[in-house]
C-alpha cells in the first residue's frame, strides 16, 4: 500500500506506485518517493517526478544529446503558452503545420473512438507514453481524465519541462516505457503518443503497458509510421540515417529503436501478447490517399501511413 504524508499531486499519489528498479511499493512524502524495498529515492524536481531507475540513467545520455541536437536545429518548441495550448489544432510557429494536421486528425480519431468507451464505464486514468511537450496529456486532462505524462526528456521546450505552459494539470514523470513506476492493473488507457517507434523492442514495451492496464483497459498506438512491407520501412531508416549523418554528423540510433510498424508485425505482437487490434486509418484527404500511387510513379519508396491502433485483451 502506498504511504502518503503531506499533499502532493493527486494523479501521482492516488495511484499505487511501484519502484521501477525492484517493483516494491513507493512511499511518497511531498516531493520525495522512496522505495520500501531497495530504498532507492525518486525526487520531484521542478514539478517532474524523476523515476528513471538509477542503473538506466546513463543509457539515455547519448539519446538525449542527439535528440535535443536534432530537435533544436529543426526548430521544435514555442515561445509562449499560447503555442502549446493551441496544439494539435494549430501550429503557431508555422514550422510544422502539415505534421500537426496529421496529429490533430489522429487525436480526433482517438477522441471519437476511445474516449466514449471510457466515459461510458465511468473510468479515466490515462498514461501519455512518450508525451513530448505534453500536448496530449493536456487535451486528455481537459476531457476529464486523470493523466500521467511519461517521457525521458526533461527539455523545457520539447519535453516534460513544458508542463508549466498548461492551465490544466497533469502529472509529468520521467520514466522509460519498459519500467513504469506503477503497480499492476490500474490504468484505463495507455497511449503511445507518436512514440512506440522509439523503443528497441515493441513486445517488451507493450507488455509493460499491459501490465499496468486494467483487464478491460485500452491500449492505443498513435502516429507510429506504418509500412506495407519490412523493405519499405528499412528503406526509410536508411534514408533517415543518411540524412542525419550528413546534417549532424551522427545517424541518431542511440536506442536501437524499431522505428516503424507493419501489419504483419502487429499481427505477431497481437498473438504474443493476447491482444486484438483495431487499425483505424484517419482520412487526411484524397491527395493523401493517392500518395502511394504518386510515389510509385515517381520511383520513390512507399510513404508512411499513421494509423490509430487500438488494442484490447482477447
Amino acid at each position: 500500500m502506498i504511504i502518503l504524508a503531506g499533499v502532493v499531486n493527486d494523479a501521482f499519489t492516488s495511484w499505487q506506485l511501484a519502484c521501477p528498479t525492484c517493483r516494491a511499493p513507493l512511499a511518497v512524502d511531498v516531493d520525495l518517493a522512496s522505495c520500501t524495498g531497495c530504498a532507492t529515492i525518486y525526487p520531484r524536481t521542478d514539478g517532474i517526478w524523476r523515476c528513471l531507475a538509477p542503473d538506466r540513467r546513463d543509457a539515455f545520455t547519448r539519446f538525449e544529446h542527439e535528440y535535443h541536437t536534432i530537435r533544436r536545429a529543426e526548430g521544435w518548441g514555442g515561445e509562449s503558452a499560447d503555442y502549446y495550448r493551441a496544439l494539435p489544432w494549430t501550429d503557431l510557429s508555422g514550422r510544422f503545420s502539415a505534421l500537426w494536421q496529421i496529429r490533430a486528425r489522429s487525436f480526433s480519431t482517438l477522441v471519437d473512438r476511445v474516449l466514449p468507451r471510457l466515459h461510458a464505464r465511468g473510468v479515466g486514468r490515462a498514461l501519455d507514453l512518450g508525451c513530448g511537450n505534453g500536448w496530449l496529456a493536456y487535451r486528455l486532462t481537459q476531457r476529464g481524465l486523470q493523466v500521467t505524462a511519461i517521457d525521458v526528456q526533461l527539455d523545457p521546450l520539447d519535453g516534460l519541462g513544458a508542463h508549466t505552459q498548461y492551465d490544466a494539470p497533469f502529472t509529468p514523470v520521467q520514466a522509460e516505457f519498459d519500467r513504469l513506476p506503477f503497480a499492476d492493473q490500474q490504468v484505463d488507457l495507455a497511449v503511445f503518443n507518436g512514440s512506440l517507434h522509439y523503443t528497441p523492442d515493441y513486445e517488451v514495451s507493450l507488455r509493460e503497458a499491459l501490465r499496468v492496464l486494467r483487464p478491460d483497459g485500452l491500449l492505443a498506438i498513435v502516429d507510429t509510421p506504418m509500412y506495407s512491407t519490412e523493405q519499405n520501412g528499412s528503406r526509410m531508416i536508411s534514408e533517415r540515417y543518411a540524412r542525419f549523418r550528413e546534417t549532424y554528423g551522427f545517424k541518431s540510433d542511440a536506442l536501437g529503436a524499431e522505428q516503424f510498424l507493419t501489419r504483419d508485425r502487429l499481427t505477431h505482437l497481437g498473438r504474443a501478447l493476447g491482444v486484438r487490434w483495431d487499425i483505424i486509418m484517419p482520412f487526411h484527404g484524397w491527395l493523401w490517399v493517392l500518395r502511394p500511387l504518386l510515389a510509385r510513379l515517381r520511383g520513390h519508396r512507399e510513404p508512411a501511413q499513421f494509423p490509430v491502433v487500438i488494442g484490447t485483451r482477447v
